[in-house]
């Protein structure tokens, strides 16, 4: 089974002088349901220790997860650069979910935008992906960063997934770990970005 690192948001909790790693539990049961194994990837590290860590791990495809703005949190927005960089220097393939899909694209140089009637509803998709998909942000992307390509758009024509015209690299600003019940089209979406999945027996032992 193919090993994911995923990276996690921080929450702060000053009344006990910490800052915590958080990932949706539903997170990791999507990639699952897709035949791909989860491994959280720990902020914090410099840059020795994050490759220490990637060496040690030796992940086969990348997910930046959802949660805190860019800027918000100085470690984790050095984490999911130095990810960008390990999986454009070995090649492998990524997906940003929401506020990935916003680094993936500053990281690409692109800014972003405010936009309202984008938080806690849904969206009709229209383009390469047709489909009805939730929504949980305030900041979208002002415009497609270079050498991507708009796979789909909102009805207000905001920019909702982009797909690297060379690498196999897709923002999607939807959550598919949030669906009630996982969308067969965004796990077999995952499994055509990030490879053959494990078989069926190989999940169920």
């Amino acid at each position: 089974m193919k090993l994911v690192a995923v990276s996690q948001r921080v929450d702060t909790h000053p009344e006990r002088g910490e800052s915590r790693d958080a990932l949706d539990q539903r997170l990791s049961a999507f990639l699952l349901a897709a035949g791909f194994l989860a491994v959280p990837v720990p902020n914090g590290l410099d840059a020795a220790g994050l490759e220490h860590w990637l060496a040690a791990v030796a992940p086969q495809a990348i997910v930046l997860s959802g949660g805190n703005d860019i800027g918000q949190c100085p470690a984790r927005d050095l984490t999911e650069s130095r990810l960008l960089a390990h999986a454009c220097a070995q090649d492998l393939p990524l997906l940003g979910i929401c506020r990935g899909m916003q680094m993936l694209a500053h990281w690409a140089g692109t800014g972003l935008k405010q936009l309202s009637g984008h938080v806690r509803t849904r969206h009709q998709l229209s383009g390469q992906i047709v489909a009805e998909v939730n929504s949980y942000h305030t900041l979208v992307l002002a415009a497609c960063p270079e050498d991507f390509e708009v796979l789909a758009r909102s009805e207000d024509g905001a920019i909702e997934a982009i797909g690297h015209r060379h690498r196999a690299w897709q923002g999607w600003m939807w959550h598919p770990e949030r669906e009630a019940q996982f969308s067969p089209l965004d796990l077999q979406r995952l499994q055509r970005l990030f490879g053959e999945p494990a078989s069926t027996q190989e999940l169920t032992g």
